[in-house]
C-alpha cells in the first residue's frame, strides 16, 4: 500500500506535511521495534533448544541406569533361588540316605523279632516260609521305592514334592510291618494267658498246667521243661519218661482216679485224685520235681494225661516188657 503525500494547499499544507512526517516516523519506529522483537525470540528459542536437548540425555541416562540396577537386582534373586533349589535337592538325598539306613534297621528288627517269634510259638517251617516271603515281598518294595526316590534327586523341584510323597508310602509299609510283629505278640501273650496256674498236691506248690492236647503244645513251645503224653488202662504199667506209671482206678461219673508212681525204686500212690490237679513228686540222684496232670477219664477204665520233667533231668530209658 502507498501513501500518497498531501498536497500543497495553503497555510494548512504545511501543518499537514509535519504531521504526516511524524506519523511515517512513527510507523517506522514501531517496525523497528518488531524487528527487534522478532529477534529476541529467534535467540531465545535458539538458547532453549540445547537445553531441551540436554534434559533428553539426562532422561536417557537415568532410566539406563534405574534398567542396569533392575538387572543387577534379578541377577541376584535368580542366583538365590537356583541356590535353594540346590540346597532342596541336597536335603532331598541326605533324607532319602537317612530313610534307607531306616528300613536297613527296621529289616534288621524284624528278622530278630521273628526268630523270637518262632521259638516261643513253634511256628511251623511252612508258617515261616509264608511270613519271611511275604517281609521280602514288603523289603523288596522298599528298596523299589528307594530306588525312586534316588532317582527322583535328579529332577526338578517339582518333582521333589512326589519323593516326599513316596517317602511317605514307605514309612506306611513299615508300619505295617511293625503292627503285624505287635498283633503276633499280642496273640502270644493272650495264648498265655489262657493258661491255668494250679497248686500242686506237693506243699502246695503251683505251676502252669495244660487241660488240652492245645494248651500242652504251647507249654512244650515254651521250652521250660520236659512233657511227655501218655495213655493209661487200668491194671497195666507202663513207662513214662524215666518213671513208671499204673493206673489202679478209674470213676468215670466222678471224674476221680488213682494210680501209682515207680521212680528210684520207690512207689508213690496218688489216690482219689481229679482232672487236672498237679501230682507232684521228686525223682533222680539230685531231686528234681516231676508232675503228672491227668485230662480226662474214659468208660474203658482208661485215662489221658501227660508227665513233665525239668529240663536237666536224664533222657528217658526204655524198659524192656514194661
Amino acid at each position: 500500500m502507498q501513501l500518497r503525500s498531501p498536497s500543497n494547499n495553503g497555510p494548512h499544507s504545511t501543518s499537514l506535511d509535519c504531521s504526516w512526517a511524524s506519523q511515517t516516523k512513527e510507523r517506522a519506529q514501531m517496525r523497528d521495534i518488531e524487528r527487534e522483537q522478532m529477534t529476541d525470540e529467534r535467540d531465545e528459542v535458539v538458547q532453549e533448544t540445547p537445553r531441551t536437548h540436554s534434559g533428553s540425555l539426562l532422561a536417557g541416562i537415568a532410566v539406563a541406569m534405574l534398567l542396569g540396577f533392575g538387572g543387577i537386582i534379578w541377577s541376584y534373586t535368580l542366583s538365590n533361588k537356583v541356590a535353594a533349589q540346590q540346597q532342596a535337592l541336597t536335603d532331598a538325598a541326605a533324607q532319602n540316605t537317612k530313610l534307607s539306613a531306616a528300613l536297613q534297621d527296621t529289616d534288621a528288627r524284624l528278622n530278630v523279632t521273628t526268630d523270637a517269634i518262632k521259638t516261643s510259638l513253634g511256628l511251623t517251617q511252612q508258617q515261616l516260609d509264608t511270613r519271611s516271603a511275604a517281609l521280602q515281598v514288603r523289603e523288596v518294595r522298599g528298596e523299589q521305592k528307594t530306588a525312586r526316590l534316588l532317582a527322583a534327586q535328579q529332577q526338578t523341584e517339582g518333582q521333589v514334592a512326589a519323593v516326599s510323597s513316596a517317602v511317605t508310602d514307605v514309612k506306611t509299609d513299615v508300619g505295617g510291618v511293625k503292627t503285624d510283629v505287635a498283633k503276633t505278640q499280642s496273640e502270644l501273650a493272650e495264648t498265655n494267658n489262657q493258661l491255668t496256674s494250679m497248686k500242686g498236691d506237693l506243699n502246695g506248690h503251683s505251676s502252669l498246667i495244660a487241660r488240652n492236647g492245645a494248651e500242652l503244645e504251647i507249654l512244650k513251645h515254651k521250652g521250660d521243661r520236659n512233657y511227655y503224653q501218655f495213655t493209661l488202662v487200668r491194671g497195666e504199667k507202663k513207662q513214662v519218661g524215666t518213671v513208671t506209671l499204673e493206673l489202679k482206678r478209674a470213676d468215670l461219673k466222678k471224674s476221680r482216679y488213682t494210680l501209682a508212681v515207680f521212680s528210684d525204686d520207690k512207689q508213690y500212690e496218688k489216690k482219689d485224685k481229679s482232672l487236672n490237679e498237679p501230682l507232684q513228686f521228686y525223682s533222680g540222684k539230685d531231686p528234681m520235681l516231676f508232675e503228672i496232670v491227668v485230662n480226662s477219664v474214659s468208660a474203658k477204665n482208661t485215662v489221658i494225661g501227660y508227665l513233665s520233667s525239668p529240663k536237666s533231668a536224664p533222657e528217658p530209658a526204655v524198659v524192656p516188657g514194661l
